[in-house]
């Protein structure tokens, strides 16, 4: 059931606008029934009311006496005297009482006096005398309708009534009537609303779609445009929230971005007199120390600044080759004296923001060069995603430290060279910036021995073009 339920607001809106109009249509649709059936009864009432008159007018003539107009029975109509009226009135629905004053008007215009008439019962029967049902209203030889009645004669006497008449038409095609009837009343109308209801919620769901959009590219860009006021009041609301949320977050970076700038600068200037005065140490062991101590904090510093300094937050988005910039950073390796492969071809330019791409890729090869002595990029590129592939033979990783080691500071120096770990950043500000783009970064132990730190970038629709 679950599978058949849409998914999309528009989907479900569409399905209760439809169904409810569904569920109506059939409940209103005993108004059809009971006008049809009024139809097949009309004609009969008003043949067996004009036979009652012709009755009454000749007992009238004839005073009474029965056996001088006993000609007028027949099949389908008969009469005999009761002692007594029924004394329970048969008739139950809205539809018979309604019958009955017809047949009653008819009667007494035809008379020009009042009669004293009660219908009993008045049924509609098929061809093989069952109770004529919803299939018979379609049916090509319409059911007759049967009438029971008593009649007060002048005298004081009763007359009871049986009668039988047809509508006197036949439905030529009765399968031609019915499908008219659910062409025009079902399909038509579901048609209509379908196309209503789908240009109806389009234009409410329309900003609701802008509004999903927007949060998700907030994550890539945060310094995209505001979302544009518009639509419903409360879909109005949302985008101001949005926007409200949106300036809040660029306003919170840059106060964390300047409070760290500023203790950075801060510890730098004691940093730099303890440097000096290091300097003027006589014992050589003990100024290394103090040397290597101050570089190691200077380090720590430089690196949480530049963690905490997310650069595509101020960075514009650009088409960059991705060929091209591998390239280079194949370079500047080689130029330090380390062995790097590039396998494959991107098949064309990404959006991307480049500084904080290049760092992301030159961290991955950093950890790669230092931990298995060189590295190798694989690229797979197709329509939805760019997929580059650091690769190293180094000593990999515990499985259960795959996804810990992208958080802040964390060292796994157990796996990993003590002495050259870095300070447990540059996986975490990998992952950021893959983030930013709107992809992910995951490391996966190769076969053999060794890490693949597998970086995917979403590839936009149309951004791919061959080479």
């Amino acid at each position: 059931m679950r599978r058949l339920w849409p998914q999309t607001l528009r989907g479900q809106l569409v399905l209760i606008l439809v169904g409810g109009m569904l569920a109506a249509q059939a409940l209103t649709g005993t108004i059809w029934y009971d006008v049809r059936r009024g139809q097949l009864q009309e004609v009969p009432i008003r043949l067996v009311g004009a036979r009652v008159v012709d009755l009454l007018a000749l007992l009238d003539a004839e005073r009474g006496d029965l056996t001088r107009i006993a000609a007028l029975r027949r099949p389908g109509f008969d009469f005999w005297l009761v002692p007594a009226p029924q004394s329970e009135d048969l008739i139950p629905d809205a539809g018979k009482i309604n019958a009955a004053r017809l047949l009653s008007g008819i009667v007494n215009t035809g008379l020009g006096r009042q009669v004293d008439m009660r219908l009993l019962s008045l049924h509609l029967r098929d061809q093989q005398d069952d109770e004529a049902g919803l299939s018979s209203m379609f049916d090509g030889e319409s059911p007759k309708s049967h009438f029971l009645l008593d009649v007060a004669l002048p005298d004081g006497r009763w007359l009871r009534v049986q009668a039988s008449e047809d509508p006197g038409w036949k439905t030529s095609q009765p399968l031609a009537l019915l499908l008219d009837y659910l062409g025009r009343i079902y399909v038509l109308r579901i048609l209509g609303l379908v196309v209503i209801a789908l240009v109806a919620v389009r234009l409410v769901t329309r900003p609701l779609d802008r509004l999903a959009q927007a949060a998700e590219a907030l994550g890539r860009d945060i310094q995209r445009p505001p979302l544009v006021v518009q639509g419903p009041l409360e879909v109005r609301r949302a985008a101001q929230a949005f926007n409200a949320m949106q300036q809040r977050l660029v306003s919170n970076l840059a106060e964390r971005t300047r409070f760290l700038a500023a203790v950075s600068h801060d510890l730098r200037s004691p940093i730099t007199r303890l440097r000096l005065r290091t300097e003027m140490l006589a014992e050589a062991g003990l100024r290394d120390k103090f040397r290597r101590d101050l570089e190691h904090m200077e380090a720590m510093v430089s690196a949480t600044l530049g963690f905490v300094q997310n650069e595509a937050a101020t960075e514009h988005m650009q088409s960059v080759d991705i060929d091209a910039l591998l390239a280079s950073l194949q370079s500047d390796m080689q130029d330090m004296g380390h062995i790097v492969e590039v396998h494959g071809r991107a098949n064309g330019p990404l959006p991307a923001y480049p500084r904080t791409l290049k760092r992301c890729l030159q961290n991955l090869l950093d950890n790669a060069i230092r931990y298995g002595g060189s590295a190798s990029m694989q690229v797979e590129d197709t329509p939805e995603q760019v997929c580059v592939i650091v690769s190293d033979r180094g000593p990999g990783l515990p499985e259960a430290m795959l996804q810990q080691v992208f958080e802040p500071f964390f060292r796994l120096e157990a796996s990993r060279n003590a002495d050259t770990g870095g300070y447990g950043l540059g996986l975490s500000i990998a992952q950021t910036v893959a983030r930013a783009h709107g992809g992910d970064l995951v490391l996966r132990n190769r076969p053999g021995g060794g890490l693949d730190a597998v970086l995917r970038l979403p590839r936009p629709a149309g951004t791919a073009a061959a080479i």
